[in-house]
């Protein structure tokens, strides 16, 4: 099994017990779904819900969370337009300096190519911090499939070293 863990702030961001998929060479797209976690314990007196309570209503005490989100503790925090582009501009800078100089042209070529499609489309991400909450480290991106519901997060396959469990 293989955790990933962020290059900049040592964070855990994700393992490939999810289902993972290399895009451009330069992201991963880490699938994920929402799931419902239980609070405290689980009592069970046998008794069947009341037909009159709604069935989707969550249980005292439960939460759906994403999986992802939840199992690597990633914080959820906010950008508008402008300040997602200096975070990700002092970020390329950062992780470019970590790398062999082999890798750093398709890196430039490949993030600025994919920093695009990310600002075309920036009001349908949702952005994830490691646990840490360190400035410096990556931010993840969480967004949904063209179904509306599936949703994905994409991490920068630059900026995460592979640790083998």
């Amino acid at each position: 099994m293989l955790l990933y863990s962020d290059l900049l702030s040592g964070d855990e961001m994700f393992s490939d017990a999810f289902p993972l998929k290399v895009v451009d060479d330069i992201v991963y797209e880490v699938d994920c779904q929402t799931i419902l976690i239980k609070k405290g314990a689980d009592v069970d007196i046998g008794a069947n819900p009341s037909s009159e309570e709604q069935e989707d209503a969550l249980e005292d005490g439960a939460e759906q969370v994403n999986n992802v989100v939840h199992s690597f503790r990633l914080q959820q925090t906010t950008f508008d337009k402008k300040s997602f582009l200096t975070y990700l501009k002092g970020y390329m800078k950062a992780v470019k300096e970590k790398l062999p100089e082999d890798r750093v042209t398709d890196f430039e070529k490949g993030a600025q190519a994919f920093a695009k499609k990310i600002i075309a489309n920036f009001k349908d991400y949702e952005f994830f911090i490691g646990e840490s909450m360190d400035p410096a480290g990556m931010v993840a991106l969480l967004n949904y499939r063209e179904d509306g519901v599936t949703p994905y997060i994409t991490f920068w396959k630059d900026g995460l070293k592979e640790v083998k469990l």
